[in-house]
């Protein structure tokens, strides 16, 4: 195995769920090389690969596949202080969430049909007939939260949705 492909494979395992943009923009290789050696990793099952949301992720063999949705949607900001919220808060309701995030409910739903879907978070009905969200497994969530950051460009995303949805309600208030 060469120094560069050794390189490769030692980035993702120390930035599980890592994108294929963001492996070129943090690495001194040409994206045709990290091709190629990816493309020599996968062979050699020393790494997996994940589509989520239009994004290629890279991932070491050792996560299972709830393991690496997780981690891929960790990597988005707002995804993430929604799972760190109700680690803090559990149960909670969806208004609730959004009001204390300063997000707009749209952007929350967004984020939450990935988060449900991927069996992170639980959507229940109350007593009440009221929705309320719980963290699937919140002792593994917790885990897998701590060894991933969101990228600037990731938090740069989510910031300007929720610059857009704070535009968008300021201008309805003024209809």
């Amino acid at each position: 195995m060469t120094d560069t492909r050794d390189e490769i494979c030692a980035h993702v395992q120390a930035n599980a769920g890592v994108h294929f943009n963001e492996l070129v923009r943090e690495s001194a290789f040409a994206p045709g090389q990290i091709q190629y050696h990816i493309r020599r990793l996968l062979e050699d099952d020393r790494l997996v690969r994940e589509e989520w949301y239009g994004r290629t992720h890279y991932y070491p063999p050792k996560y299972d596949a709830w393991e690496r949705s997780a981690l891929a949607l960790f990597r988005r900001e707002t995804a993430r202080e929604i799972v760190t919220h109700l680690i803090e808060h559990e149960p909670a309701a969806p208004a609730d969430i959004a009001d204390d995030l300063g997000i707009a409910r749209s952007t929350l739903e967004y984020h939450l049909d990935r988060l449900v879907e991927h069996e992170i978070v639980d959507k229940r009905y109350d007593e009440r007939n009221r929705v309320v969200l719980e963290l699937a497994n919140p002792d593994a969530t917790g885990q897998l939260l701590s060894t991933v950051t969101p990228t600037v460009p990731d938090r740069l995303v989510d910031r300007f949705t929720r610059l857009v949805d704070e535009l968008l309600a300021g201008s309805e208030s003024h209809s």
